[in-house]
């Protein structure tokens, strides 16, 4: 739903487009949180940083990406974005895929105990 605006343990999420196939947010993670370690059945992501810098788990490798740089988040790829800097990081995350849903989130870690047993 466009205009959606979500506080997480981690920081904010604001949806700024929806449309069939396609979700864009703007996403803002606080200093030293990270999101959870996860992967997607159904969607791919791609991350733009326009604020801060990132460090990026994908799949066993780690990756620093900076202002005006992306990553591509394929889907079922296990994935995590932490904020290591002591301002705000924000990016914005483009979704594409058959379905968008927020429950097509499989956690292996999570630092706010949101994994199920």
């Amino acid at each position: 739903m466009r205009g959606e605006f979500d506080r997480r343990p981690w920081g904010t999420y604001e949806v700024l487009e929806e449309s069939d196939g396609f979700k864009v947010k703007k996403i803002v993670v606080d200093p030293g949180q990270r999101l959870s370690l996860q992967s997607h059945k159904q969607r791919r992501e791609h991350w733009i940083v326009t604020k801060g810098t990132a460090v990026v788990t994908l799949g066993d490798q780690e990756h620093t990406v900076g202002p005006d740089e992306y990553i591509h988040v394929p889907v079922g790829t296990v994935h995590r974005i932490q904020n290591p800097g002591t301002e705000p990081l924000i990016f914005v995350e483009v979704q594409c895929g058959a379905y968008l849903g927020e429950d097509d989130i499989t956690r292996y870690q999570d630092d706010y105990q949101r994994i199920p047993k």
